[in-house]
């Protein structure tokens, strides 16, 4: 049988699945064999160790309900999950791909095994040509008409499985693509909204605001930098952070680079106590706004 899970794929369809739901032991073990159209059912001496494992990283939690614990995901589960959302796409690939693999076996297992039928039923009519045809004669028959139709049918579910699986990662792939475009349209209107905001109160962080994830003067023209205020212009900021297949960890890096640059106008230029309650206020609403952003359907 060809491998399912490689290395540390099995951890991540664990959360996968409990980010779905709350789930006990034996209903994720069966839901693993349901995904695999019952050809491969994990044993509980390989589910419950990992289901451990997490809720000692603190990734999973759980809560004993009727004499079984019932596992559900934490907030650091969900934040991984995340952080391989692409790595989820391809294990779903892959799951397909295992699928169509081990009906492909069977296929040819039933295939082998109906050419033997046959080889068995044309030396046995040979040895009783002159002999009237008899009721075990006619059960042979029966089988492999039986054998026949029960592979067409497998053949079948193994190429429309091949097809869905193709499918739903094509669609993965161009849900991941549109939230991370989604995600920095969202930051870049924002931060075109913190630079007017900051700019008007004459606060020397504007122009940094303004050039956050650099793009938002593009659809929303900067106001002039103040005099002596650092960081680059909007269209120049963070250009060197080309993006990568990860779009959660491109906008790690631009949170950083955000972080860090408003960290060296504090430090070269100070902030009084009212700058500071005023950057709070327009951060707490950008985070607001972002996260809403960031949400499914948003």
């Amino acid at each position: 049988m060809p491998p399912v899970f490689a290395h540390g794929r099995l951890r991540l369809y664990l959360l996968k699945l409990l980010d779905e739901a709350p789930r006990h032991g034996y209903e994720v073990i069966r839901l693993l064999e349901e995904r695999f159209q019952g050809l491969y059912a994990p044993s509980a001496g390989t589910v419950y160790p990992r289901l451990a494992k997490l809720e000692a990283e603190g990734l999973v939690t759980y809560a004993t309900e009727g004499g079984r614990k019932v596992y559900s995901i934490t907030e650091a589960g969900r934040a991984e999950l995340a952080d391989r959302g692409g790595e989820l796409a391809d294990l779903e690939l892959e799951i397909r791909d295992s699928v169509s693999e081990l009906a492909a076996e069977i296929r040819d297992d039933v295939r082998g095994a109906a050419g033997d039928l046959r080889r068995e039923m044309r030396a046995a009519a040979s040895a009783t040509a002159t002999q009237v045809e008899d009721e075990s004669w006619k059960t042979a028959k029966e089988e492999l008409r039986k054998a026949k139709q029960e592979w067409k049918e497998q053949a079948r579910r193994a190429k429309d499985e091949s097809r869905r699986a193709r499918e739903e990662a094509q669609q993965a792939r161009r849900q991941a693509k549109e939230a991370q475009e989604r995600a920095r349209e969202e930051v870049q209107r924002i931060a075109a909204q913190l630079q007017e905001q900051f700019a008007k109160s004459g606060g020397r962080l504007g122009s940094l605001a303004g050039a956050w994830l650099g793009g938002a003067g593009a659809a929303n023209p900067a106001p002039a930098q103040t005099p002596g205020a650092p960081g680059p212009s909007g269209a120049a900021w963070a250009e060197d952070l080309t993006p990568g297949a990860d779009p959660a960890r491109d906008l790690d890096r631009l949170l950083d680079r955000f972080r860090d640059d408003v960290r060296d106008a504090a430090r070269d230029h100070g902030v009084t106590p009212a700058q500071l309650a005023e950057a709070r206020a327009h951060l707490a609403a950008a985070a607001a706004r972002i996260e809403a952003g960031l949400r499914p359907g948003a």
